[in-house]
């Protein structure tokens, strides 16, 4: 059954949020490993945060991007970056913080961006590429800052977990499933691809020199 207009704007803004968190999360975690001051995790965790959601809504014409248009984006990049900050030592409890919350943002934006794309009435193929574009595009942002090479060209299976997940949304849409089930559906199989890559050093065959 299909989601109101008002549930549909709610569910994109709570992916919205979540993904920027997460990601800041990220960003912050990693700026506090390179050992930034306060002002430098807030700067890389707000570019992790919103870079990709800034680069979807250039791509599909939606403008302002929504970090400008919606001030709770912002404020969820920057209380990540706070988070990362004041209890970094909590976090990093976790088994490979950063590679978790990569994931799991990773899994947030591509689907928040496929069906934004969607939205905007883009091809299947096209909303694809959008959604991938925004579930790596704060993550290359965020390494470049630190001037590392970016996780999405050094990794192998990073682009192709979002490129499955995204593919994932674009097919349930297509089915009619419920809005609700896609999202949870694609950020599963983003997040649990991406992570399993991880542990179990999963990797594309590569060209012999």
């Amino acid at each position: 059954m299909d989601l109101p207009a008002a549930s549909l704007t709610t569910l994109a803004l709570w992916l919205d949020l979540t993904g920027t968190f997460v990601f800041g999360l990220s960003g912050g975690m990693l700026a506090v490993r390179r050992q930034l001051d306060l002002f430098g995790v807030i700067v890389l965790s707000t570019a992790a945060a919103t870079a990709g959601g800034a680069i979807r809504d250039m791509a599909i014409g939606d403008q302002p991007a929504a970090v400008l248009q919606d001030p709770r984006i912002l404020l969820a990049a920057l209380a990540a970056g706070l988070v990362a900050f004041l209890a970094h030592r909590q976090v990093e409890r976790l088994n490979k913080p950063v590679m978790l919350l990569d994931a799991l943002g990773l899994g947030v934006f591509a689907v928040s961006g496929t069906q934004k794309a969607l939205e905007f009435g883009l091809n299947p193929a096209a909303a694809c590429l959008i959604g991938v574009l925004t579930a790596v595009g704060g993550g290359v942002v965020r390494d470049l800052l630190v001037t590392e090479i970016p996780r999405v060209l050094r990794e192998d299976v990073y682009a192709v977990a979002a490129i499955l997940g995204a593919g994932l949304v674009v097919l349930g849409d297509h089915l009619g499933w419920p809005p609700l089930l896609i999202a949870a559906l694609g950020l599963a199989l983003t997040f649990a691809i991406r992570v399993a890559s991880v542990r179990l050093g999963l990797r594309i065959p590569r060209a012999k020199p």
